[in-house]
């Protein structure tokens, strides 16, 4: 499992992780490379790959996208003592890596160049061993119990399942579980498409590892690494598991889902600038509907514009992004797990940059954004608990978050065998756990956005955020009061230090609204 540092990074909560197997039965004896997960030599060979010098850093050149322009700014680059891993002809954002420690001052005196920076504060490195976690498994018993509470007509982990209920997916999939021409791509840590409730709706051709920067289509490139890299899987099944009698079911069981990886094959899954721009722009030429993004760009939590290496960040990520919306595709993300008001005058940010030494600093959100979060046109996604409250962990903000979904959240105890409050999903090696996070609350929104897509299918990006916000149910502020201040919202441990501002209709805890499946498909 990853550390505590890196799943807060992916959306993640503290981590909940109970594992069964596909068929009930008994989990792999060992975390060895399986027909789900990447070999060890391909992931340190893709890493290795990167790492030309123990001082490369690896930099964005953001540019005017004429052809004169990029090719006079790709000849300063070799100059420079920079060498080119890919440019992005449509978007002008070219990738480099470079020694030089004076590269990105010289780029940015480049005329043509807009802004230039270095994605990373720590040199490029090799793969790594991923961190081992310990899992609790299910026993056969609790399992008997869960498929016993399912009932006839659902998936046999299905009454695990609170957040399908709660948004009415459950419902949807009887009416329309979704269209086989909708894609949705999961851009995290990778896919394992071999999961028998995965492999049914699984899109390699729409599928990469975008982990150097250059999408790699070698077929299998979108695994996980290593079964410890869990984040994408879970997230996938919640999108799109299959209705097929096996494990869990997704909020939209008849689409297809793809899986673009961009963590790095290293221990801590670092997602950089450069992997993200690949994928947003991978999976808008290749006929991608709909991106979840249940991460956020390291390694700053959040990238300020006043920073040349950070605005530059900003620039080449939102070049990428609006470029997939451009060409039909919407992306959602996650809000982020620091239980921050990102609506707010500022607040510290004491973890960034998390791929060095990490500092404190304030952060004004209004000029230093969750990247891809609190870009223009991204749906910006909340997490509730079980009993529809705000996530104790989540972010939060009047104006910034869209719309809210099932997290996930270890408070609120669910109405299920478990209790736990968790969400349960898919796990590499046909397994299945229960995580928390906005990272959760994600996949039930892009789900829900797949669905509306099946229904109108000629709808644009915009049209499908408007109906996302539409058709949300919003419970409005809470009215109780916390720690002795109306309007707060306890953190479900007894912190009470979130104020929900707004009204019924929209409000910085749940945006427009809990998303609804059901209506979706009406």
């Amino acid at each position: 499992m990853a550390r505590i540092g890196s799943l807060l990074r992916l959306g993640l909560a503290a981590p909940i992780v109970l594992s069964l197997t596909a068929s009930l039965g008994a989990l792999p004896a060992t975390a060895s490379a399986t027909p789900g997960t990447q070999s060890a030599a391909q992931g340190v060979a893709r890493a290795a790959a990167q790492a030309e010098d123990a001082n490369t850093l690896a930099y964005v050149v953001n540019t005017r996208t004429d052809r004169r322009t990029i090719a006079a700014v790709q000849r300063a680059v070799t100059a420079a003592g920079g060498t080119i891993v890919v440019t992005h002809d449509a978007i002008g954002v070219i990738v480099v890596h470079s020694a030089n420690p004076d590269f990105a001052r010289r780029m940015r005196a480049v005329p043509g160049v807009q802004s230039a920076g270095a994605t990373r504060t720590s040199p490029l490195s090799p793969a790594g061993a991923a961190d081992a976690g310990s899992v609790r498994r299910l026993s056969e018993a609790e399992a008997a119990s869960i498929g016993k509470a399912s009932g006839d007509g659902t998936e046999p982990l299905e009454a695990e399942q609170w957040a399908l209920r709660a948004i009415g997916a459950d419902k949807a999939a009887k009416i329309n579980p979704g269209s086989r021409n909708v894609t949705v791509a999961v851009i995290d840590t990778g896919v394992d498409d071999t999961h028998p409730d995965l492999a049914p709706n699984f899109s390699p051709s729409q599928s990469a590892s975008c982990a150097s920067g250059k999408a790699d289509t070698t077929y299998g490139a979108w695994r996980p690494v290593d079964p410890d890299y869990f984040h994408g899987t879970h997230v996938a099944g919640t999108i799109a598991a299959a209705r097929n009698g096996v494990g869990v079911a997704g909020v939209a069981p008849g689409v297809k889902v793809s899986g673009i990886t961009v963590s790095q094959p290293t221990p801590r899954q670092l997602i950089y600038a450069e992997s993200v721009v690949c994928a947003f722009v991978f999976a808008a030429d290749h006929g991608v509907q709909i991106t979840n993004n249940s991460y956020y760009v390291d390694p700053w939590q959040y990238n300020c514009l006043d920073d040349p290496d950070q605005k530059a960040i900003i620039d080449a990520v939102n070049r990428a992004q609006l470029y997939a919306q451009r060409k039909g595709t919407l992306n959602v993300a996650g809000a982020g797990n620091a239980n921050h008001d990102l609506a707010s005058d500022g607040f510290t940010d004491g973890g960034s940059p998390n791929d060095s030494t990490p500092g404190s600093r304030t952060v004004d959100p209004h000029t230093c954004w969750d990247l891809p979060a609190q870009l223009p046109g991204v749906v910006t996604v909340s997490a509730i608990g079980a009993t529809n409250a705000r996530a104790y962990y989540s972010n939060y903000g009047l104006g910034v978050i869209d719309v809210a979904a099932p997290g996930g959240d270890q408070y609120q105890a669910s109405d299920t065998p478990s209790r736990s409050g968790g969400i349960l999903s898919t796990l590499p090696n046909n397994q299945y756990g229960y995580e928390q996070g906005t990272s959760m609350a994600t996949p039930h929104v892009a789900g829900v956005a797949a669905l509306l897509k099946s229904a109108h299918p000629n709808a644009t990006p915009e049209q499908l955020q408007a109906m996302l916000k539409a058709q949300a149910d919003n419970p409005g502020c809470p009215t109780t009061r916390a720690a002795g201040t109306a309007g707060a919202a306890g953190a479900g441990d007894g912190a009470a230090d979130a104020v929900c501002a707004g009204g019924e209709r929209v409000n910085g805890f749940y945006g427009f609204g809990i998303v609804n499946a059901l209506r979706a498909v009406r």
